[in-house]
């Protein structure tokens, strides 16, 4: 792992300026919110040598993580829910949830001179200096940490509204779609939290 943090850290400082991180989580569930973070690395600690994109790491080191990254770092998060993203579509709700975590960066006053992103695709409708890396969240230190943020996020975001809907199992699947997920929206069809533009595609017209 520590030769991973290094080649992580040192992709960062090979920009040769102060950079923040941006990446998602849940582009691809039937319900919830998609979720964004964008991360400004302000002081390395031993913990983020665990650092890594967020899919690969247990729940448990991710919110381990969540936390030493919140306490030393700069952390924007944005939030685009569902009713948005049927609205927009998925790619320019990813987009604009991207924006609003960078904004809240500049609005909080952080400074920072480049933008690297998650992926093949650069920010739509962000005007300042950006890179698409692909694969980023296992090649760049903040993309990873943002990877982390978005992540554990989003899923304490499910975990409320499986209480809420306590019949769907949000708790478990987090709104991928699941088997236990599409037998739930077959039996009670959906709710407000669900993506009406995913479920017609996959599931009856009929459930809303």
């Amino acid at each position: 792992m520590e030769e991973n943090f290094n080649e992580l850290y040192e992709f960062d400082q090979s920009n040769g300026v102060t950079v923040a991180g941006v990446d998602e989580a849940g582009r691809g569930p039937l319900a919830g919110p998609v979720v964004a973070a964008a991360v400004v690395i302000e002081k390395y600690v031993p913990e983020f040598k665990m650092i890594d994109d967020s899919k690969k790491l247990s729940e448990k080191k991710r919110e381990l993580l969540f936390d030493a990254i919140l306490e030393n770092c700069k952390v924007g998060v944005g939030i685009v829910n569902s009713t948005e993203i049927d609205k927009l579509n998925i790619l320019n709700a990813t987009f604009l949830a991207m924006k609003n975590a960078i904004s809240e960066l500049i609005e909080e006053g952080v400074e920072f001179s480049k933008v690297l992103v998650d992926g093949n695709h650069k920010i739509r409708g962000y005007s300042g200096q950006q890179e698409a890396i692909v694969k980023g969240d296992s090649k760049s230190l903040s993309i990873a940490a943002a990877s982390i943020i978005a992540k554990v996020t989003r899923d304490k975001i499910m975990e409320k509204y499986a209480v809420i809907y306590p019949e769907y199992g949000f708790e478990k699947h987090k709104g991928y779609g699941t088997k236990q997920h599409r037998d739930a929206l077959l039996k009670y069809g959906g709710t407000d939290i669900h993506r009406k533009s995913f479920l017609t595609k996959i599931l009856a017209k009929t459930l809303f």
